[in-house]
C-alpha cells in the first residue's frame, strides 16, 4: 500500500520565507516588481503590488542554498546542483559539476556565475549549460564570501573575502584585474551605489565603508551598532539615503550628504536576510528568517518608513492548531514563537496574527529595541468557541510553565486583557510556584472556562468578566496529580475530568460542585482528551499509547483502539463522529473507524506529528510536524471519490506518506529530456492531423443551441424606439415645397397666386393612397411566411433564414408590419403563421436567443390584436408551451451547472 487511503496531500500554509536571501524583479508583461523568496526545498513568487502569491516552484533534492534571477530564468542552487526554472514551474536548465555545496549566483549577461563552498568560481554558458571558465580559490587565504559586478565595468567582477580582502577579476581572460588593501573583518556585503566607480561594502564588524574602485580610495566609513551588516541599499527616487541591515532585525537609515543616521527602524525578529529598494520608488522589502516579508514606504512626515504591506507566518514551529467556526475555513494556529494567528484556507492573503502574547501589550509595543523582556512563553494549547466570537472573547490559551491562562479575541485579532489566576494561587505565603496550567474547556455557550492545573485543582472562570465562579471538588479535584483533560457537555449540565491517577470523574456543572457525581477508574494514567459534543463522546489518551472512547452520557468505555508505539500527541473526531484520528511520537497517524473498532487507515512522515484537526466539512485535515513552521492539509479521498476502507492489523507498519514527486533529481530529468517533444517535432504532428473538423448546427435536440450570431442583431430590439428617439435630431429636417413651373394666379386688378390648387391636389392623392392601403400588400417576409403555412410539410426554415439576414432595423420593420392595422400591409393569418414560426423555432431548439427577441418584439408590437381575435389567442397558447418546454429545458441545465460549480468551490474552500 502507498500512502494513505483516506487523505492526499493538498498543501502548506504558513511558509513565507527563510534564511536564504529573496530575489525581486521587474516583470513587464505584469507591470509590476515580483519577489522569489526560499521556503526549504521550493520557493514562492509574490506579486509585489499586493503580497499575491502567484507561482509555487518545484520541490529539489535538497534544501535551497541561494537564488539569482534574470530576465529569462530564475537559477537556484540545491546541494551542488543548479537549476534553471523558466515561470517557476518549467525546469528548462541543470548545471553539474560543482563537488560541494554552491552558496553565491551571479547572472551575467549570457553567463552564469557560481562559487562553492571550496571557492570554485564557475563560469557557465546560460543556454548550452557548458562550463566557460574555472577559478580556483584557497579558503585559507581568500574564501569568497560576497560577489558583485560593478557597472560600467566590461567583463569584470569584484570578490569579498572573509578574510576582509577584495578582488576585482576579468572573467573574459580569467585575469586578476587588481587586488584592494584589505580590510580587518569579514566582507558580509557588497553593493552596487548609484554613483559610478563607487561600491559599498558591509563588514561583520558592522562597519560600512563606501570605497571609489577606480582610485582605490574610502569616500567615507559608517559603523552601525547592531551587529554585523546583512544588508545594504540605496534610494533611487531622489534622496540621497542609503538603508543598512543587521543580525538583529533593525535596519538603519543614513543620509549620506551629512554622513549621519536619519532614523532606524525594528523590522523583524530575526536577521534581516533581504534588504532591497525598489527602482525609482519609495520602497523598501525587507526579508528575514523569521518567515515574514514585509514592505515599507517612505511616506512619513520625517521621510521615514513606515509598513504598507506584509506577508508572514509562525516565526518558529505550530505546537497546537484547531479549526475554528464550522465553515472550515479558519485554522487557529499557536507557535513556539508565543503568536497566535490565523490561516485561512481559501487565501493566505486573508491571513491574520493576534499577535505574540504578552505580560504587557502597551509597554511590549513602546518597547521596540532589541529582545521584548514582556514576551510570555509559547502556547502549549487553547480552547476556542464561536458563540460569542462578536461579544467578547472566544479563545483562552495555556503557555509553557505558567499558571496564568490569556484569553484572546477572534473578532478584534488581539489578546484580551485578562490573565486568569484563582485566588488559592494568588497567595503569598504559598509554596506550589511550580504549578501550571494542565488543561482547558471553553462552554459551549462562550461564557465560561474551565481550568485543570497540575495541582489537581479544577477551577472555573467566567471568561467575560474574568471572575472566578467555582472550584470543583474538597480537597482539590484531582489532588495531588495533574488534571489532563477536560470535557462539558452542550447544555453545562455535566462536566467530565481526567487525571493523571487514571480516573474519569463527572462533575455537576453549576451546583453541589463539592463532590463527584461519578468516578471511572483506568488502568492507566490519562494524557490527554478530544471531544465531540454532537454525539457526547470523549477520546481519552493513555500513557500506555492506548486511546478510549467513553460515552460521557452512559459514562462508560465503549471501544479501545491499541497500535501506537509511542505516546499519543493528539486527536482528533470526523465531523460525523465516525472516524477518530490519532497522531503519536512513532510518526504515524492512525485513523480508526468507532463503529466496526477497526484500524482502517495509517501513514507515516519522516517528523513527529505534533498536532492535527479536522475540518468541520470533512474535506481537510490539517496537521504540523516537529520542525516545521507550516501547516499542512491533506484533502479526505472520500468526498470525491468511492474509497473502500478494509480493516488493518494494529501492528502493521504504516506506509510513509508519498510526497509531490519532483522532477529534479537525475532520473527525472532524463525521463523529461526523453519525453519531450521538439517544436519542429510538434508542429509536424500537428500539420498530420486533420484540423478541418467542422462541428454540426446542433449537437443534440436535447441541447439549447444558441443562433452564434453577433448579439447586436438581436439584443436591441425591443429597445429600437428607445434608441431612435435618443438619436434623432431636435428638429426634423424640412423640404422646402417644390414650385410648378407655371404658377396659377387668381383674376383680378392685384396679382396673386391661386392656392387652392395646391391644397386640392393634396387631397386627391390621399384619397389615392386610402384605396391603396385597403389591397393587402406584403412584403417579402410575408410571402414566405404565408407560402410556409400552406404548403404541406408547414416548414418555416425559409422565413427564419430571411429574417436573419436582416439588421435589427429591418426586422423590427418587417414584424411590425405583419398586422393589418396601424398602416401594416400584413394581415391575421400571416401574423399567426408567424406565431406558428416561433413553436417550431423552440420546439427545435436551433436559435433559442432569436426566437425570445422576436416573440419580443412581436408580442409588444400586436399584443392589443392577439388579445381581440381568438384564432391569435389560440395560437398563442400553443407559443406559450413551447416557450415553457424550452426555458425549463434550460433552467434545468443551468441549475445544475451552478450547483456544480458551487459544490466544487466550497470543496476547494
Amino acid at each position: 500500500m502507498r500512502g494513505s487511503v483516506l487523505f492526499q496531500p493538498n498543501r502548506a500554509l504558513g511558509y513565507v520565507s527563510n534564511h536564504v536571501p529573496a530575489n525581486v524583479r521587474f516583470i513587464e508583461k505584469r507591470n509590476e516588481n515580483v519577489v522569489t523568496t526560499c521556503v526549504g526545498k521550493s520557493f514562492h513568487v509574490y506579486g509585489a503590488n499586493s503580497f499575491r502569491l502567484i507561482r509555487v516552484g518545484g520541490l529539489h533534492p535538497e534544501d535551497i542554498s541561494c537564488m539569482a534571477a534574470d530576465g529569462f530564468l530564475t537559477y537556484v542552487a540545491s546541494g551542488n546542483v543548479i537549476y534553471g526554472w523558466r515561470s517557476s514551474t518549467q525546469l528548462r536548465k541543470t548545471y553539474r559539476g560543482h563537488g560541494k555545496r554552491v552558496h553565491l549566483l551571479l547572472p551575467f549577461g549570457k553567463h552564469l556565475l557560481s562559487v562553492d563552498e571550496t571557492s570554485l568560481l564557475k563560469i557557465w554558458f546560460v543556454g548550452t549549460e557548458d562550463v566557460y571558465l574555472e577559478i580556483p580559490f584557497n579558503n585559507e587565504q581568500f574564501q569568497i564570501t560576497a560577489l558583485m559586478h560593478p557597472a560600467s565595468y566590461k567583463n569584470k567582477i569584484l570578490l569579498g573575502s572573509s578574510q576582509g580582502g577584495m578582488q576585482l577579476w576579468n572573467i573574459k581572460n580569467a585575469k586578476l584585474v587588481h587586488t584592494f588593501g584589505g580590510f580587518d573583518s569579514k566582507v558580509m556585503v557588497l553593493t552596487q551605489a548609484p554613483a559610478i566607480d563607487v561600491v559599498a561594502v558591509g563588514l561583520q564588524n558592522g562597519k560600512i565603508v563606501m570605497m571609489n574602485l577606480k582610485f582605490e580610495e574610502t569616500i567615507m566609513e559608517l559603523t552601525q551598532d547592531w551587529g554585523p551588516v546583512t544588508g545594504i541599499t540605496f534610494r533611487t527616487d531622489g534622496h540621497p539615503i542609503m538603508a543598512s541591515a543587521s543580525t538583529n532585525g533593525q535596519v538603519t537609515f543614513w543620509n549620506l550628504e551629512e554622513q549621519v543616521i536619519v532614523s532606524t527602524l525594528l523590522a523583524h525578529d530575526d536577521s534581516i536576510t533581504s534588504l532591497q529598494c525598489f527602482p525609482n520608488e519609495p520602497l523598501l522589502l525587507t526579508t528575514s528568517p523569521d518567515n515574514s516579508m514585509k514592505l515599507w514606504i517612505f511616506d512619513l512626515p520625517d521621510n521615514g518608513a513606515r509598513l504598507l504591506r506584509i506577508r508572514e507566518g509562525h516565526g518558529a514551529p505550530p505546537t497546537y492548531i484547531r479549526y475554528h467556526g464550522s465553515s472550515g475555513r479558519n485554522i487557529l494556529s499557536a507557535g513556539e514563537d508565543s503568536s497566535l494567528r490565523i490561516f485561512s484556507t481559501i487565501s493566505e492573503t486573508m491571513n491574520k496574527s493576534l499577535g505574540k502574547a504578552s505580560y504587557n501589550r502597551k509597554a511590549s509595543k513602546k518597547h521596540r529595541k532589541g529582545e521584548d523582556p514582556f514576551r510570555m512563553p509559547p502556547i502549549n494549547f487553547f480552547t476556542s468557541e464561536t458563540t460569542r466570537d462578536k461579544e467578547w472573547d472566544s479563545i483562552a490559551a495555556a503557555h509553557a510553565g505558567l499558571v496564568q491562562i490569556t484569553t484572546w479575541s477572534f473578532d478584534k485579532c488581539k489578546m484580551g486583557d485578562l490573565k486568569l489566576v484563582p485566588e488559592v494561587f494568588q497567595n503569598k505565603n504559598r509554596t506550589d510556584f511550580g504549578v501550571t496550567a494542565s488543561a482547558l474547556c471553553l462552554s459551549h455557550c462562550g461564557n465560561f472556562v474551565t481550568i485543570g492545573y497540575s495541582s489537581g485543582h479544577l477551577e472555573r472562570f467566567n471568561i467575560q468578566s474574568g471572575i472566578h465562579r467555582a472550584s470543583y471538588g474538597k480537597p482539590p479535584a484531582h489532588e495531588g496529580v495533574a488534571v489532563r483533560g477536560i470535557s462539558s457537555d452542550n447544555l453545562n449540565q455535566f462536566l467530565v475530568s481526567g487525571g493523571a491517577e487514571g480516573k474519569l470523574k463527572w462533575w455537576n456543572f453549576k451546583q453541589n460542585v463539592n463532590k463527584p457525581v461519578y468516578c471511572l477508574k483506568l488502568d492507566e494514567p490519562v494524557s490527554l482528551f478530544s471531544t465531540h459534543r454532537e454525539s457526547a463522546m470523549i477520546a481519552v489518551a493513555l500513557e500506555n499509547f492506548t486511546v478510549l472512547i467513553v460515552d460521557s452520557d452512559s459514562r462508560a468505555v465503549v471501544r479501545k483502539f491499541i497500535g501506537h508505539k509511542g505516546p499519543i500527541t493528539d486527536a482528533c473526531f470526523s465531523p460525523d463522529s465516525r472516524w477518530l484520528l490519532t497522531a503519536s511520537r512513532d510518526c504515524t497517524v492512525k485513523v480508526w473507524d468507532i463503529p466496526s473498532a477497526y484500524l482502517v487507515d495509517q501513514f507515516r512522515m519522516p517528523q513527529i506529528c505534533t498536532s492535527l484537526s479536522m475540518s468541520p466539512t470533512g474535506d481537510y485535515l490539517a496537521t504540523t510536524y516537529v520542525d516545521n513552521n507550516g501547516i499542512y492539509l491533506w484533502a479526505n479521498r472520500s468526498l470525491f471519490s468511492h474509497v473502500s476502507l478494509r480493516a488493518i492489523k494494529p501492528d502493521t507498519e504504516a506506509p510513509l506518506m508519498d510526497l509531490p514527486a519532483t522532477i529534479c533529481d537525475e532520473n527525472a530529468a532524463t525521463l523529461t529530456e526523453e519525453n519531450e517533444m521538439e517544436v519542429d517535432e510538434l508542429e509536424e504532428a500537428m500539420e498530420a492531423i486533420n484540423l478541418n473538423y467542422e462541428s454540426p448546427a446542433q449537437l443534440s435536440r436535447e441541447l439549447i443551441t444558441m443562433s452564434s450570431m453577433a448579439a447586436s442583431r438581436w439584443q436591441n430590439l425591443l429597445n429600437l424606439d428607445i434608441i431612435k428617439k435618443r438619436n434623432r435630431p431636435r428638429q426634423a429636417p424640412q423640404k422646402p415645397k417644390s414650385a410648378p413651373f407655371f404658377l396659377p394666379t387668381v383674376s383680378g386688378l392685384d396679382f396673386q397666386f391661386d392656392l387652392n390648387a395646391t391644397h386640392d391636389q393634396s387631397a386627391e392623392d390621399a384619397s389615392k393612397i386610402l384605396k391603396l392601403n385597403q389591397v393587402e400588400q406584403l412584403t417579402n417576409f410575408g410571402k414566405l411566411l404565408k407560402d410556409a403555412a400552406t404548403s404541406r410539410d408547414k416548414e418555416f426554415t425559409k422565413p427564419i433564414e430571411f429574417l436573419k439576414k436582416l439588421g435589427p432595423t429591418m426586422v423590427d420593420f418587417e414584424i411590425r408590419n405583419l398586422s393589418p392595422l396601424d398602416g401594416g400591409s400584413g394581415s391575421i393569418s400571416v401574423m399567426g403563421a408567424f406565431m406558428r414560426m416561433i413553436v417550431a423555432l423552440l420546439e427545435s431548439n436551433q436559435g433559442f436567443e432569436l426566437g425570445q427577441s422576436w416573440l419580443g418584439v412581436f408580442l409588444k408590437s400586436h399584443g392589443r390584436t392577439i388579445v381581440e381575435n381568438e384564432e391569435l389567442r389560440t395560437v398563442l397558447d400553443e407559443v406559450e408551451q413551447a416557450q415553457a418546454k424550452g426555458w425549463n429545458l434550460l433552467e434545468d441545465r443551468l441549475l445544475y451547472g451552478i450547483g456544480v460549480v458551487s459544490s466544487l468551490r466550497n470543496f476547494n474552500a
